[in-house]
């Protein structure tokens, strides 16, 4: 923490130095988000932790950077650029977007990200769980306990992976999950038991194969990982129906599967707690682990929480395919397990938004959306008081005219004034990049101007 306060006061002393200081205070903590700065799957992309709420996020050339508010003082530090990424680096290329960072904070206070992958790249050699595309998945730790100021590589992971995930448990094992490689790959988890200076090798979770009846036809999978009771992590996953065909590979998703594994004997289970065969292919994910069979519809991943008996609830996106390339609009859909059956799905009315969850009870349930309020961007909470059956509109903790926002699922350990960060897309942004914004129960964590405006010559 030392070395917090000394950078704290340094910035401090540096802005107060100057012979005319500008005290103008804005709600955004930086404006160098770069593109689709932040998203859900990639996770978690900060922790509370002794005081400080540490984030990280896609900075320019999709390099990661940290940024760090300390609650007691009220002060920004950062961001810093924390590494840098494969991605992002060839001039007038599409921007890539896939290699978001994830971060965790292990028990002796180091700070870690896994950023940079899309799959690897045919320099990086054979991947043997999968295909490859583009990047490389690369880990870096603080140099210092709760310094976010400097940083090196630990060269302890596959370059083949994306949508990087951790997962910390209770006695402090770090778990990595990630799809090990582009599209037709599996999803796989690693496991750390000292601290994130060492992994074991990766394990399949999920199977990408070749379909038998369908020629060109691949299995494949969006997950999202995190932890579930006592020593359990839980999955939210959909399926996706891979072509192999570049001319007709779209983003063709479809149902939604749950499934938790215990970390004591690694063994995967379904919500009725029958043992699953992994890596899990298609055929025993349907009959297995299926929550919501979307038929024609399209589906999008969202995130997985328990409530205080234990039951999973789950949302999914899920909206008509309008033949465009992703589907097209989709509805927010909850779901939660009574013990005995999922219910729930498209007769709560939510509307169509990205987000997380927070639960307060088995009958009261929150969701924090990023959607369009007419034609207002906004981020607001959604209230159900009867187990998700029927949600009203409640809190808005930021809407911006002619705005959208894109938001993280929930940082790990999240102080109430910090409880996700959202990117905005508006007019007033340069080019490619975008103001981010710290947001909890009060709205946006404010910081100085001149702190915050980090696209300067």
């Amino acid at each position: 923490m030392k070395t917090f306060v000394m950078l704290i006061l340094f910035n401090t002393i540096l802005v107060t130095g100057q012979t005319k200081q500008d005290t103008t205070i804005v709600d955004y903590f930086t404006d160098n988000g770069f593109s689709n700065a932040v998203a859900t799957i990639q996770h978690p992309v900060g922790e509370y932790y002794k005081g400080v709420t540490y984030v990280t996020y896609q900075g320019p050339l999709e390099d990661p950077y940290v940024a760090a508010y300390s609650h007691t003082s009220n002060t920004w530090l950062g961001p810093f650029k924390a590494g840098v990424s494969v991605l992002g680096k060839t001039s007038g290329a599409k921007i890539d977007n896939h290699g978001k960072p994830a971060m965790v904070i292990d028990n002796a206070g180091y700070i870690h990200l896994v950023f940079g992958g899309h799959g690897g790249l045919p320099s990086h050699g054979i991947n043997p769980l999968g295909d490859i595309h583009n990047g490389k998945q690369i880990h870096v730790v603080s140099k210092r306990p709760q310094d976010i100021s400097s940083w090196e590589v630990l060269d302890n992971i596959p370059p083949f992976g994306t949508y990087n995930q951790f997962v910390k448990m209770d006695n402090g094992d770090i778990y990595l999950f990630y799809r090990h490689g582009a599209h037709r790959s599996n999803w796989v988890h690693q496991i750390s038991t000292d601290n994130g200076r060492s992994f074991a090798p990766p394990v399949s979770v999920l199977m990408t194969q070749l379909r038998t009846d369908k020629p060109g036809i691949n299995d494949s999978w969006y997950a999202w990982f995190t932890k579930g009771d006592g020593k359990e992590i839980i999955a939210a996953y959909n399926y996706h129906l891979c072509r192999e065909d570049s001319a007709t590979h779209n983003g063709e998703r479809h149902n939604g599967y749950y499934m938790v594994m215990d970390t004591d004997d690694h063994v995967w289970r379904n919500v009725k707690g029958e043992k699953l065969t992994v890596p899990v292919t298609k055929e025993h994910a349907d009959n297995m682990t299926l929550v919501v069979n979307t038929g024609d519809l399209w589906t999008v991943l969202g995130t997985a929480s328990l409530d205080q008996s234990g039951n999973p609830h789950v949302t999914f996106n899920i909206g008509e395919h309008m033949g465009l390339r992703h589907g097209g609009p989709k509805q927010v859909n909850h779901y939660r397990w009574t013990g005995q059956n999922w219910i729930g799905g498209v007769s709560t009315a939510l509307p169509i938004a990205v987000g997380d969850m927070l639960i307060s009870s088995p009958t009261e349930v929150s969701l924090l959306l990023a959607h369009k309020d007419a034609g207002s961007g906004e981020v607001a909470w959604w209230h159900s008081m009867d187990g998700g059956l029927s949600f009203t509109k409640g809190e808005v903790l930021i809407s911006r005219d002619n705005t959208s926002f894109m938001i993280t699922s929930m940082i790990r350990n999240a102080h109430p004034d910090a409880r996700v960060i959202a990117a905005g897309n508006d007019k007033s942004n340069a080019g490619n990049y975008r103001k981010l914004y710290l947001l909890g129960d009060n709205g946006p964590v404010k910081r100085l101007k001149t702190e915050a405006d980090n696209l300067v010559d």
